[in-house]
């Protein structure tokens, strides 16, 4: 007769392991690349050469990394007027751009900040917004979405094309 052992360690939850978030992540990068993502430039802040204000930490003149090109869900937010008091329109625009978090920070050695630019069609928007909506599997350390909101630069405002 066979002594029954007890294993060392309790087995990984069913369907939520490594391999079924490898899935999942084979699975997103393949549908946003080539079924329903669109292009995107993705310009990221050059955090060591850009001088930041020691107190506020923000940045009058950035510089930028090399545009790194990204496939992404991008919802159009459409174009608001308003006037302003000097008697001028203001157009404003605005997107959101859902990023594949795996696909950024893994293969493409990417991470998304509040301040990059990111060209959308011939329109530059900025980063004004970010959060980590959605979870795998209801998992809370395995989030797989990065939500950007972004609104359109204003002209003068990104010195990346020069």
């Amino acid at each position: 007769m066979s002594k029954w052992e007890q294993p060392p360690q309790p087995p990984p939850p069913l369907f939520l392991g490594k391999k079924e978030r490898d899935l999942v992540k084979q699975v997103n990068d393949e549908v946003i690349e080539r079924v329903v993502g669109q292009q995107v430039v993705y310009y990221p802040i050059d955090t060591n050469t850009t001088n930041f204000h020691p107190l506020y930490g923000e940045a009058i003149i950035k510089n930028f990394l090399p545009p790194v090109r990204v496939y992404a869900l991008v919802t159009w937010g459409d174009f608001k007027t308003s006037w302003m008091e000097s008697g001028t329109l203001d157009k404003q625009s605005e997107i959101t751009v859902n990023f594949h978090k795996r696909r950024l920070t893994e293969d493409q050695d990417l991470f998304v900040r509040e301040g990059d630019f990111v060209l959308y069609g011939q329109l530059m928007y900025e980063l004004v917004t970010l959060a980590e909506p959605k979870q795998l599997f209801g998992q809370i350390d395995h989030r797989f979405e990065i939500s950007g909101r972004c609104i359109l630069a204003e002209r003068g405002q990104f010195n990346g094309l020069q």
